[in-house]
Protein backbone atom coordinates (compact mmCIF):
# COMPACT_ATOMS: atom_id res chain seq x y z
CA UNK A 1 0.00 0.00 0.00
CA UNK A 2 2.73 2.26 1.10
CA UNK A 3 4.15 1.41 -2.82
CA UNK A 4 0.99 2.51 -4.38
CA UNK A 5 0.52 5.99 -2.11
CA UNK A 6 4.39 7.14 -3.28
CA UNK A 7 3.55 6.08 -7.21
CA UNK A 8 0.54 8.43 -6.99
CA UNK A 9 2.07 11.50 -5.39
CA UNK A 10 4.77 11.14 -7.96
CA UNK A 11 2.52 10.81 -10.84
CA UNK A 12 0.71 14.37 -9.27
CA UNK A 13 3.56 15.75 -8.83
CA UNK A 14 5.05 15.19 -11.91
CA UNK A 15 1.42 16.40 -13.61
CA UNK A 16 1.81 19.13 -11.27
CA UNK A 17 5.53 19.88 -13.22
CA UNK A 18 3.93 19.75 -16.90
CA UNK A 19 1.39 21.81 -16.08
CA UNK A 20 3.24 24.60 -14.36
CA UNK A 21 5.67 24.63 -17.29
CA UNK A 22 3.25 24.83 -19.96
CA UNK A 23 3.21 28.19 -21.86
CA UNK A 24 -0.25 30.52 -20.51
CA UNK A 25 -1.36 30.30 -24.24
CA UNK A 26 -2.11 26.57 -23.49
CA UNK A 27 -2.97 26.72 -19.94
CA UNK A 28 -6.38 26.32 -19.33
CA UNK A 29 -8.41 28.32 -17.28
CA UNK A 30 -10.95 26.14 -15.04
CA UNK A 31 -13.56 29.27 -13.93
CA UNK A 32 -13.36 31.11 -17.98
CA UNK A 33 -11.96 34.01 -16.81
CA UNK A 34 -8.36 34.34 -18.19
CA UNK A 35 -5.66 34.41 -15.44
CA UNK A 36 -5.51 37.71 -13.98
CA UNK A 37 -2.47 40.61 -14.79
CA UNK A 38 -0.51 38.51 -16.71
CA UNK A 39 3.09 39.63 -17.71
CA UNK A 40 2.72 37.28 -20.57
CA UNK A 41 -0.13 37.10 -22.96
CA UNK A 42 -3.28 39.41 -24.17
CA UNK A 43 -6.94 38.37 -23.58
CA UNK A 44 -7.79 36.12 -26.27
CA UNK A 45 -10.44 33.56 -27.43
CA UNK A 46 -9.06 30.26 -28.34
CA UNK A 47 -11.92 28.04 -31.12
CA UNK A 48 -11.46 24.67 -31.73
CA UNK A 49 -13.91 23.38 -34.71
CA UNK A 50 -13.90 19.56 -35.52
CA UNK A 51 -14.69 18.17 -38.81
CA UNK A 52 -15.31 15.17 -39.96
CA UNK A 53 -14.72 12.69 -42.90
CA UNK A 54 -16.89 10.75 -43.09
CA UNK A 55 -19.99 10.95 -45.83
CA UNK A 56 -23.68 10.08 -44.37
CA UNK A 57 -24.34 8.54 -47.96
CA UNK A 58 -21.72 6.32 -48.10
CA UNK A 59 -19.46 8.35 -50.58
CA UNK A 60 -15.65 8.39 -50.35
CA UNK A 61 -14.49 10.46 -47.29
CA UNK A 62 -13.21 13.71 -47.54
CA UNK A 63 -9.56 13.91 -48.36
CA UNK A 64 -6.23 16.05 -47.30
CA UNK A 65 -6.35 17.81 -50.42
CA UNK A 66 -10.24 18.52 -50.18
CA UNK A 67 -9.72 19.54 -46.42
CA UNK A 68 -6.99 22.13 -46.95
CA UNK A 69 -8.05 23.14 -50.63
CA UNK A 70 -11.01 24.42 -47.95
CA UNK A 71 -9.10 25.34 -45.41
CA UNK A 72 -7.61 27.78 -48.24
CA UNK A 73 -11.16 29.02 -49.57
CA UNK A 74 -12.79 29.50 -46.52
CA UNK A 75 -10.81 29.95 -43.81
CA UNK A 76 -7.63 31.68 -44.29
CA UNK A 77 -9.20 34.99 -46.29
CA UNK A 78 -10.98 35.23 -42.81
CA UNK A 79 -8.28 34.42 -40.58
CA UNK A 80 -4.73 35.33 -42.22
CA UNK A 81 -2.83 35.41 -39.22
CA UNK A 82 -2.26 32.20 -38.76
CA UNK A 83 -4.67 28.92 -37.79
CA UNK A 84 -3.32 25.33 -36.60
CA UNK A 85 -4.97 22.12 -38.74
CA UNK A 86 -4.43 18.68 -36.50
CA UNK A 87 -5.04 14.93 -37.77
CA UNK A 88 -7.68 13.15 -35.43
CA UNK A 89 -9.78 9.73 -34.99
CA UNK A 90 -13.45 10.52 -33.67
CA UNK A 91 -16.32 9.49 -32.82
CA UNK A 92 -20.01 10.44 -32.26
CA UNK A 93 -23.40 9.92 -31.86
CA UNK A 94 -25.52 10.78 -35.52
CA UNK A 95 -28.98 11.80 -35.79
CA UNK A 96 -30.47 8.24 -36.11
CA UNK A 97 -28.37 7.02 -33.46
CA UNK A 98 -25.80 5.59 -34.74
CA UNK A 99 -22.28 6.01 -33.42
CA UNK A 100 -19.91 6.98 -36.13
CA UNK A 101 -16.06 6.32 -35.47
CA UNK A 102 -14.18 7.93 -38.55
CA UNK A 103 -10.82 10.23 -39.65
CA UNK A 104 -11.39 14.20 -38.33
CA UNK A 105 -9.25 17.51 -38.45
CA UNK A 106 -9.25 19.96 -35.61
CA UNK A 107 -8.68 23.48 -37.04
CA UNK A 108 -7.68 25.48 -34.04
CA UNK A 109 -7.89 29.41 -34.29
CA UNK A 110 -6.85 32.15 -32.06
CA UNK A 111 -8.57 35.95 -32.16
CA UNK A 112 -8.20 39.07 -30.31
CA UNK A 113 -11.08 38.94 -27.42
CA UNK A 114 -12.19 42.43 -28.95
CA UNK A 115 -12.95 40.55 -32.55
CA UNK A 116 -15.17 38.17 -30.79
CA UNK A 117 -18.27 39.05 -32.21
CA UNK A 118 -17.04 39.17 -35.28
CA UNK A 119 -14.91 36.13 -35.48
CA UNK A 120 -17.94 34.34 -34.23
CA UNK A 121 -20.25 35.33 -37.77
CA UNK A 122 -17.19 33.93 -39.67
CA UNK A 123 -16.72 30.78 -37.95
CA UNK A 124 -20.29 30.45 -37.90
CA UNK A 125 -20.16 31.23 -42.08
CA UNK A 126 -17.18 28.24 -41.87
CA UNK A 127 -19.57 25.44 -40.39
CA UNK A 128 -22.16 25.98 -42.38
CA UNK A 129 -20.01 26.15 -45.57
CA UNK A 130 -18.20 23.10 -44.49
CA UNK A 131 -21.46 21.16 -43.50
CA UNK A 132 -22.92 22.06 -47.28
CA UNK A 133 -19.81 21.21 -48.89
CA UNK A 134 -18.89 17.78 -47.66
CA UNK A 135 -22.97 16.81 -46.34
CA UNK A 136 -22.08 16.89 -42.89
CA UNK A 137 -24.64 16.92 -40.30
CA UNK A 138 -22.62 18.73 -38.06
CA UNK A 139 -19.45 20.87 -37.06
CA UNK A 140 -17.98 20.68 -33.50
CA UNK A 141 -17.12 24.07 -31.62
CA UNK A 142 -15.18 24.50 -28.53
CA UNK A 143 -14.39 28.46 -27.40
CA UNK A 144 -12.22 29.10 -24.82
CA UNK A 145 -10.65 32.22 -23.33
CA UNK A 146 -6.79 32.06 -23.00
CA UNK A 147 -3.72 34.46 -22.33
CA UNK A 148 -1.68 34.55 -25.47
CA UNK A 149 1.58 35.96 -26.13
CA UNK A 150 3.55 35.22 -29.64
Amino acid sequence: MRTHSLRNGSTLAVAGLLLAGAPAAYTAVADGRPPAASAHGKPYVETTLFFGTARPDGGPAVTDRQFMAFVDKEVTPDFPDGLTVRNGRGQWRDAHGTIEKERSYELILLYAESAATGSDRKIEEIRRAYEKAFAQESVGRVDERAQVDF
